[in-house]
């Protein structure tokens, strides 16, 4: 797993290179991942608290202890998806 860190995103389309990424403990509150491709991403303990996360691929990441409250999952791929502790999920 890359840290987000060690990644050059200049130029790049980032719903590309946020598969397999270290976001532990990111801030992504409110952001735009729409479509991403988060598949197999360390998300322990991220903020993705109104993100916009709709149909986005989310399939063997690990969402331990994140805050999604008002998170907008709707289509996405949770297939696998580690949810253990995820708070405010049901609340969004």
């Amino acid at each position: 797993m890359r840290a987000i860190s060690e990644i050059i995103v200049a130029g790049r389309n980032l719903a590309d290179i946020l598969r397999n990424a270290d976001l532990s403990c990111a801030d992504l509150s409110y952001a735009d991942l729409s479509g991403a491709d988060l598949s197999c991403a360390d998300l322990i303990n991220a903020d993705l608290s109104g993100a916009n996360l709709r149909n986005a691929n989310l399939s063997c990441a690990d969402l331990s202890y994140a805050d999604l409250s008002g998170a907008d999952l709707s289509g996405a791929d949770l297939s696998g998806t580690n949810l253990s502790g995820a708070e405010n999920l049901l609340n969004r």
